[in-house]
């Protein structure tokens, strides 16, 4: 169990000016906002093994304050949804009814209100990829996390993490290529996966279904720059936006394009808290 949740802290300011507006309707109008956050990195630390990945000890308490605040809160994630589920420990908690999961990057849904995942046929070429892999990767100091929808290949426990993510890009993206598939490169893994669809249609898609006349996005890695890319279309379209950075050494691009960067999934749920503090 987690202790008492540290006193409130001031918001950080934006950086920019669209990022103002963003948070200034926000506040305004907490009732038409989505909230759309990452997981791993955003709301739950990275570790070696994805498996034991579980949400920062006050993001639960910080999301049921602040869900039943605004339109949606949205987890968008390319884990299947159960699994964000589980290691989030969102099911059944007062507060997050709001709350939906989209899992494999949009292609899955889980819903708080009904506890039920809803989810397509799986693509073919991932199964065809599953059993090519463990050829390719023998001896490369790597694993495989099945994801069911999609395979990620680690290379954060290999003895050069670094070189063996790049030695591996081509040949996994030629992979992919042959079965159908697309490679999402990340903070050390490549994962092969469908292709049509990402974090930034899957937002856009809940913040058209809810109408929201405002989107927080936060992430941290590569596989968040659609989701950037998808609160700028929608701010250039006249919805207002913030976007948020979990600050980490590993990747540099998303510090770069956001409004406001905090540090790691710890300043991520002090902002979520703060947010709902200020929304009365």
């Amino acid at each position: 169990m987690s202790g008492p949740m540290p006193a409130s802290q001031p918001l950080p300011t934006p950086t920019t000016k669209a990022g103002l507006e963003g948070l200034d309707a926000l506040l305004a109008r907490p009732g038409k906002a989505l909230i759309g956050l990452d997981f791993d990195g955003t709301l739950a630390p990275i570790v070696a093994d994805p498996e034991l990945a579980r949400a920062h000890a006050d993001a639960v308490p910080a999301l049921a304050a602040l869900a039943p605040k605004v339109a949606a809160v949205a987890v968008i994630t390319g884990r299947p949804a159960a699994v964000a589920v589980r290691n989030g420990a969102f099911a059944g908690v007062p507060g997050l009814e709001h709350l939906v999961v989209l899992g494999h990057y949009g292609a899955e849904r889980w819903d708080a209100r009904s506890g039920e995942v809803s989810t397509p046929e799986p693509h073919p070429g991932v199964a065809a990829v599953r059993a090519e892999l463990p050829g390719l990767l023998d001896g490369t100091g790597t694993f495989v996390e099945d994801k069911g929808r999609a395979v990620a290949v680690h290379t954060r426990r290999a003895p050069d993490p670094q070189a063996a993510f790049e030695a591996l890009r081509a040949p996994l993206t030629a992979l992919a290529e042959r079965h159908g598939l697309i490679v999402e490169p990340g903070r050390m893994v490549l994962e092969l996966r469908p292709p049509g669809m990402d974090k930034g249609v899957a937002l856009r898609a809940l913040a058209r279904e809810i109408g929201a006349e405002s989107v927080l996005y936060a992430g941290d890695d590569l596989g968040d720059l659609p989701a950037y890319a998808a609160v700028d279309a929608l701010r250039a379209e006249g919805t207002p936006g913030l976007l948020v950075c979990s600050g980490s050494d590993e990747v540099t691009e998303l510090r770069e394009r956001a409004d406001v960067v905090v540090d790691g999934p710890e300043g991520v749920v002090a902002l979520l808290r703060e947010l709902a503090d200020r929304m009365g």
